[in-house]
C-alpha cells in the first residue's frame, strides 16, 4: 500500500477525535448541510449525503441533529451558507498537508490557518502545490482477530477492493471511491467492526520522520489544524515510526 501512514498514526488521530465528540458533531453537521444543499435531502438519490449520514451515525450523532442539519442545507430552514474549499501547505520536515475546509468566511479562515502554520514550523502554500501527491480512496481498517486471511482476501477481491495488508493483526483495505460502499457492506455482513471506514485522501509517497522533535512538532500542527472549526479533514504524507510515535 503506497504512501499511507502506519496504524499508530491513525490510532492517535482517532483517539483525539473521540475526545471531542461535540466538535465532531459540529463538523459533521456542516458536511450534512453542504451535501444536502448540492445534492438534495434524499440519501437514496444523494450518495454523498448517504455516506455522511453513515459517518454521523457511527459517531453516535443524535438523529434529530442529523435531520436538522439536512433541513438547513436543503433550505427547509434558514442556515449559514458554507463554502467548500481546500488549503494546501508544508509542515515540519517538508511534509505535505492538504485540508478540506467548510467556511462562511474565506478571508478569516485563510488568515487563521496561515497563522497556525507559521507558528508551528510550516507554511500555507498555493493552490495545487501538494494536491497532486494525494489520491481519493476508500480506507477501511479493522482488527483481524482469528479470521482466516486467505478467505478474507478472496471476499475482498470479489467485492472489488484494490489492496489489502495486515500489520500487527490489524487489516487495512484500500478501495476505489466507487467500490467503497460495496466493500464496506460485504465486511459488515461478516460482522466486522471497523476502526476506520471512510473516504480519504491517501498520499502516493511518504516522508519518514525519524527525528523525535520534528515528529512532535508535526503532531502538534496536525492537532491544531484538526481542532480548527472550519477544518473538516487534514491529510498528510508523514510516516512516524512506531517507536517514535509511542514516545510522543
Amino acid at each position: 500500500m503506497a504512501g499511507h501512514s502506519k496504524w499508530a498514526n491513525i490510532k492517535h488521530r482517532k483517539a483525539k477525535m473521540d475526545a471531542y465528540k461535540g466538535k465532531i458533531f459540529t463538523k459533521i453537521a456542516r458536511e450534512l448541510m453542504v451535501a444536502a444543499k448540492h445534492g438534495g435531502p434524499d440519501p437514496d438519490s444523494n450518495s454523498a449525503l448517504k455516506l455522511i449520514i453513515q459517518k454521523a451515525k457511527e459517531a453516535n450523532m443524535p438523529n434529530d441533529n442529523i435531520q436538522r442539519a439536512i433541513q438547513k442545507g436543503s433550505g427547509s430552514t434558514d442556515g449559514v451558507n458554507y463554502e467548500e474549499t481546500r488549503y494546501e501547505g508544508y509542515g515540519p520536515g517538508g511534509i505535505a498537508v492538504l485540508m478540506r475546509i467548510l467556511t462562511d468566511n474565506r478571508n478569516r479562515t485563510a488568515g487563521e490557518i496561515r497563522h497556525i502554520f507559521s507558528k508551528n514550523g510550516g507554511n500555507l502554500g498555493e493552490t495545487g502545490c501538494v494536491a497532486w501527491i494525494f489520491e481519493s480512496k476508500g480506507l477501511i481498517s479493522f482488527d483481524m482477530g482469528s479470521r482466516d486471511e486467505e478467505e478474507l482476501m478472496m471476499l475482498l477481491i470479489e467485492a472489488g477492493a484494490d489492496d489489502f495488508t495486515i500489520q500487527d493483526n490489524v487489516a487495512e483495505v484500500i478501495t476505489d471511491v466507487e467500490n467503497f460502499s460495496t466493500v464496506k457492506e460485504k465486511l459488515e455482513a461478516e460482522k466486522i467492526n471497523f476502526n476506520v471506514a471512510e473516504i480519504t485522501m491517501l498520499p502516493q509517497n511518504t516522508v519518514t520522520l525519524n527525528d523525535m522533535e520534528i515528529a512532535a512538532q508535526v503532531m502538534k500542527l496536525m492537532d491544531l489544524l484538526e481542532d480548527h472549526d472550519d477544518v473538516q479533514a487534514v491529510y498528510s504524507n508523514y510516516d512516524i515510526p512506531d517507536e517514535i510515535m509511542n514516545k510522543i
